[in-house]
């Protein structure tokens, strides 16, 4: 009985509130939810009415036969618009050109978001990731399959899932894409105030996110580090000037000694400790991709027996060649079988195997299982969903990644989570709302009845 008052004692959110007060809270939400609606269709109207306006500048200028195609006419009509609603022309007419690209190429998911089902966040994601999709029957296929997903998840979840989908569709694959975006790689500088500036660089996203986690275990490396300096220092009575910079400090300086010196200079330990650290990065790939030597010659064709490419945290496509070389230089790789039909996570293991729980239920999860939440499942807590100190059982059915902030939520706050078959969360709000979050589908190859290898979304 203790254990359940303490458990009940930290239940500390919204537990003194009435019945009248919880009534009005759900009438709240639900009022919210409308008017988020209304917002999306009034925002729909508006694309309609500014891809009209761009429209009626190219009807005019054809009139005349003007060799500028109309962006005369197009300035002149945003000039006009942005005068009456006092905002810089050069702002209306990026709206203009974002609402035509909207309304006339994605007419499916102009529609969605006029009838309310979808919100302007989530049509800018679908919009983005299909921009490069040049065929109308391609788009609409694109559109089809990624619309479903929109009503039910977030734009910081969707982004992800529909770069994915809208790879199938591709006219050419990220392999290709990727060679020729390698020419434009660079460095740039941007002044800002103060005497600081910012260094920009675009490069190949594995080596990208590998140098900032590199960075990053340095920096949490110096200040576990100057702690022990202070722990010693306190013990043995000797002066200690503490090192009170923050990580994000830490990293810049780091990042301009390699730069400037080619190592941590005045950073690095007796023992090198610095310098043994090396980047991690995360890319799961699928293994007829790294075993086909025409993976990365696909057609682009939506029916196409082309294997996916590989991804970086679950997010961002990577080229084939970039992938096969990590798996060949990579000191050991932890294997995630999936299901050759549905794709669902079977098990995950290595050939030495270690910590193989926590393992497989990173490639489960890949994220927080809090709808909407996108924190990776590294970077999350596993909580038992009912808790050990009860009896729960340490193992897949009943442990979860929540992030710090939805894992204090649970814990602390009326809301409840059930784990279902599958891996599925079954969330329920104080109100009594009931919100599903799936995991997410992983990147892996899945059959068809027939044999014929398509690409997962």
């Amino acid at each position: 009985m203790s254990v359940v008052r303490d458990l009940l004692g930290d239940m500390t959110a919204l537990l003194d509130a009435t019945d009248t007060q919880i009534a009005n809270l759900a009438d709240l939400v639900t009022a919210l939810q409308v008017a988020e609606a209304t917002l999306s269709s009034m925002s729909a109207a508006r694309d309609g009415l500014l891809a009209i306006a761009g429209r009626l500048a190219v009807d005019i200028a054809k009139q005349g036969d003007h060799p500028d195609r109309g962006d005369h006419s197009i300035r002149t009509i945003a000039a006009e618009i942005g005068a009456v609603q006092h905002v810089s022309d050069r702002t209306i007419e990026r709206r203009m050109a974002a609402a035509e690209l909207l309304v006339d190429r994605f007419p499916a998911v102009w529609a969605a978001q006029g009838a309310g089902r979808i919100s302007a966040a989530p049509s800018r994601v679908i919009v983005d990731a299909g921009s490069g999709l040049e065929s109308p029957d391609h788009r609409e296929a694109y559109s089809a399959v990624i619309l479903p997903l929109a009503e039910v998840e977030s734009p910081n979840r969707l982004r992800a899932l529909a770069r994915r989908v809208a790879e199938r569709f591709a006219p050419t694959t990220v392999s290709e894409r990727h060679r020729r975006a390698r020419s434009q790689r660079r460095v740039w500088v941007t002044d800002g105030e103060d005497g600081m500036a910012t260094l920009h660089t675009h490069a190949p996203a594995a080596l990208v996110h590998g140098m900032f986690d590199r960075l990053s275990q340095m920096a949490h490396a110096l200040r576990v580090e100057n702690l022990r300096a202070k722990r010693r220092a306190a013990r043995d009575g000797d002066e200690f000037e503490a090192d009170d910079r923050t990580v994000d400090e830490i990293r810049a300086d780091l990042l301009a000694d390699l730069v400037l010196s080619g190592q941590p200079t005045g950073h690095d330990s007796e023992d090198g400790l610095l310098a043994a650290i090396s980047a991690r990065i995360e890319i799961t790939v699928p293994v007829t991709t790294l075993m086909d030597d025409d993976a990365h010659e696909g057609s682009g064709a939506p029916d196409a027996e082309a294997a996916p490419p590989a991804e970086l945290d679950g997010v961002i496509p990577i080229d084939v060649d970039t992938a096969r070389r990590l798996a060949g230089q990579t000191k050991g790789w932890e294997r995630v079988l999936t299901h050759p039909i549905t794709g669902r996570v079977l098990a995950v293991d290595r050939y030495r195997p270690s910590r193989h729980l926590r393992r497989h239920l990173r490639a489960r999860d890949q994220r927080c299982r809090f709808p909407a939440c996108g924190v990776a499942a590294r970077k999350c807590d596993l909580d038992h969903n009912h808790a050990a100190s009860m009896g729960g059982a340490t193992c897949e059915s009943n442990l979860a990644s929540f992030c710090r902030r939805h894992h204090v939520l649970k814990h602390h706050t009326p809301w409840h989570v059930e784990q279902k078959p599958g891996g599925v969360m079954e969330w329920t709000s104080p109100i009594g709302r009931t919100y599903i979050d799936t995991p997410p589908a992983p990147n892996t190859v899945i059959f068809t009845e027939s044999d014929a290898v398509r690409a997962p979304f």
